[in-house]
């Protein structure tokens, strides 16, 4: 058997010119460098393409005149035809499919044409579903991303967030786990970490579950970033972490194996996961914008996907220009419902058995996210649930804390009352408190730090994070609660062209932001080096900017491409000294 990891080659770049000048319907390129021909087919926002090469004998497509709709190419060899805007061959009637290449935007604005080799790495030695018992495979669901996954004798448990905060004290549990959590999660046999945001790999969680089982087997995928980056600075005892490739079964026993894939669009830090037992797929594909490249096993017993949104600080946390509260309100409606369908009819094109949406029962709650909690409406699953039921046969299920899916009995007969057992009545679903105090007091601690007396530091960070060489320069204010400037902070520019850090503006044509940053947050970023998802997802600064731009690489470096190893203050403050 095959066990070559998946593999993804480039075989366009499209520039931002190219990209904006693509017409709608069908676009012809070549790649110059390698002399091989691909067609684009534009529908408004969507983008599908495919080599220009006919399945039948390899002849060269070209524009169909007979076709008014301005769909479908004909092979210059033999007269086939192929409506690009399904990918399937219509002359002759039922013979092929095209192959779907995957299309990514880069960082800016231009586009890459990508090849997944193998495409469907989950056909590679393929099993047929045998009869599931009831009670042998089981799905209970705990909270936010979350689930406890009981199959056959085996255990498995996905990104357990159960305590604490994430994105340092931005988000935090919708939902009351079960009581019992931290013995689950001690019983598994395996835990699987999509990537590394702390709603899935959440530190305060896997430390209460590393005093009792530091050897716990956990599996992460072989990601640009490390998963587990930050573990050494973390104080938790982990000593049976496994990276694995992405598009390789991984067999844990005769019945059961599973397989780690990339993210499309951010394949540097995300992934989603295949767990197969005696044939019947469960699909997870978490947080990932387009999990493998948008290509995905159809007809799996049971499919699990985030639904929610306002996982972001766009726009909520922006001010100035358009930035107005109705605009803010209109833009988070219309995004959320493109999601909602977006995710409806992923699930109609996929025909799961069943579907769950999960990945978004968080909620901003300190008191001084008010703003945040208010504004930041996500979307309904129960919502979702309806719009896919209208459109599909697809059985749904809204999880709540505790509740158990009987795969088995689910598969046999969507009706049996008995294939999802709810929580007992009376169990408590939502929380409504949370132990704010010992996660806000870590954040604190960092403000006072000796680091900080040094003005100097400034230039020590920002040389650390070695982002440089744009046109862009930064106003960085450190601010209380409130976001009005800290008693005796920090306010200052960066100039990211030669990274100096000038006293005014300078004159020359650039790009603006301000940043206004709560003083903890920043401060415990700068301190332990610490990805800037905890200020931007957190939702713990205020931004404007001049012109309205989004500054991709910018904020790619700032939330993803940090240096590994974080800044050597022991060394800074003995200089100081």
């Amino acid at each position: 058997m095959d066990r070559a990891k998946q593999t993804t080659e480039i075989l366009l770049h499209l520039s931002p010119v190219e990209v904006a000048n693509l017409k709608e319907g069908i676009n012809f390129f070549r790649n110059k460098s390698t002399g091989k021909d691909y067609i684009f087919y534009k529908n408004k926002n969507h983008l599908k393409a495919c080599k220009n090469l006919c399945k039948h004998q390899g002849g060269l497509f070209i524009k169909d005149i007979e076709d008014l709709d301005g769909r479908s190419v004909k092979c210059t060899k033999h007269n086939w035809k192929l409506d690009v805007s399904t990918m399937k061959y219509i002359n002759p009637p039922g013979s092929f499919c095209q192959d779907e290449l995957v299309v990514e935007m880069d960082g800016n604005n231009g586009l890459l044409l990508l090849e997944l080799n193998p495409p469907n790495p989950w056909d590679s030695d393929p099993r047929s579903p045998e009869d599931l018992a009831f009670g042998e495979v089981q799905i209970t669901y705990l909270t936010h991303a979350c689930m406890d996954l009981k199959l056959g004798d085996k255990r498995m448990v996905f990104d357990p967030w159960l305590i604490g905060p994430a994105f340092a004290r931005g988000w935090w549990l919708l939902h009351e786990p079960p009581s019992d959590w931290l013995e689950r999660l001690c019983r598994a046999d395996l835990i699987y970490i999509s990537h590394m945001h702390s709603d899935h790999l959440s530190y305060p969680t896997l430390k209460n579950l590393s005093v009792r089982r530091p050897d716990i087997p956990i599996y992460v995928g072989d990601t640009e970033r490390p998963v587990f980056w930050n573990l050494d600075q973390s104080d938790v005892q982990l000593t049976n972490i496994n990276v694995v490739p992405f598009g390789i079964w991984q067999q844990v026993d005769k019945n059961l194996r599973f397989m780690i894939l990339m993210d499309g669009v951010h394949p540097e830090m995300d992934t989603c996961i295949i767990v197969e037992y005696k044939g019947h797929k469960i699909l997870n594909t978490v947080d990932c914008t387009r999990p493998n490249g948008g290509r995905l096993p159809e007809k799996v017993a049971l499919m699990m996907s985030d639904f929610a949104g306002g996982a972001s600080g766009f726009p909520m946390t922006f001010s100035g220009g358009k930035f107005t509260e109705d605009w803010k309100a209109q833009f988070i409606k219309t995004e959320r419902k493109k999601l909602l369908n977006y995710k409806a009819q992923l699930v109609k094109d996929l025909q799961p058995r069943i579907y769950c949406p999960f990945a978004g029962y968080f909620v901003e709650s300190h008191p001084s996210d008010k703003y945040i909690k208010e504004t930041n409406i996500k979307n309904d699953p129960n919502e979702l649930n309806n719009l896919i039921k209208k459109n599909s046969d697809v059985v749904t299920w809204t999880p709540q804390p505790g509740a158990i899916l009987d795969l088995g009995r689910m598969l046999k007969d969507p009706t049996d009352s008995k294939g999802i057992t709810n929580p007992p009545e009376g169990t408590k679903i939502y929380k409504d408190s949370w132990d704010f105090e010992p996660y806000l007091n870590t954040l604190k601690a960092a403000v006072g730090d000796e680091i900080f007396l040094h003005s100097s530091w400034i230039k020590e960070y920002f040389t650390w994070a070695g982002f440089k060489n744009y046109n862009l320069v930064v106003r960085m204010i450190e601010t209380d609660e409130d976001f009005n400037p800290f008693p005796g902070g920090y306010d200052y520019l960066v100039d990211f062209l030669d990274l100096s850090f000038p006293k005014e503006r300078p004159s020359r044509e650039h790009s603006y932001k301000e940043i206004r940053s709560r003083v903890d947050v920043i401060r415990y970023v700068v301190k332990n080096g610490r990805l800037w998802d905890d200020l931007y997802i957190g939702f713990q600064t205020r931004l404007q900017r001049d012109p309205d731009i989004y500054h991709h690489l910018f904020w790619n470096h700032f939330q993803i491409k940090l240096p590994l190893t974080p800044p050597n203050w022991r060394s800074f403050l003995m200089h100081c000294g």
